[in-house]
């Protein structure tokens, strides 16, 4: 009988053991979740500034276009400097230089969103599969 008792007491404490663990583990996974949610949370509270910068900056050329139209192409093109057509050709490879950087940079920009967003996402994903 003593021999039973002990074996339940040996059972009990394991039990015991991998009870915290589990416990442990739990909790290890809702912080990590927790630091993931707040990643994800700033990371998309940043691309809401951009945005809202972005469109503040659309709005303003806009604006400049709609109040006077030759006056912005002229003043971003810079015309009243240009005196051949040599120097108009040297501009406008300039100006398409520029685009395709701005398209560049716009194009890296998306994608290092759509990858934090995939990141953040199979994160998550893991971490809840983790606590089941």
């Amino acid at each position: 009988m003593s021999q039973d008792l002990t074996q339940w007491i040996m059972e009990v404490r394991t039990l015991q053991r991998q009870l915290a663990d589990t416990q442990k583990e739990r909790d290890q996974a809702y912080n990590s979740a927790a630091n993931w949610r707040r990643l994800y949370e700033t990371e998309a509270r940043q691309r809401r500034e951009d945005s809202i910068a972005f469109q503040a900056q659309i709005d303003a050329l806009q604006q400049r276009l709609d109040t006077d139209p030759g006056a912005a192409l002229e003043k971003d093109l810079d015309l009243s400097t240009i005196n051949s057509l040599q120097g108009l050709q040297q501009r406008l490879d300039g100006l398409v230089q520029q685009c395709q950087d701005l398209t560049q940079q716009l194009q890296a920009e998306q994608a290092a969103h759509a990858q934090t967003r995939q990141t953040l996402t199979a994160a998550l994903g893991d971490t809840f599969d983790a606590l089941k």
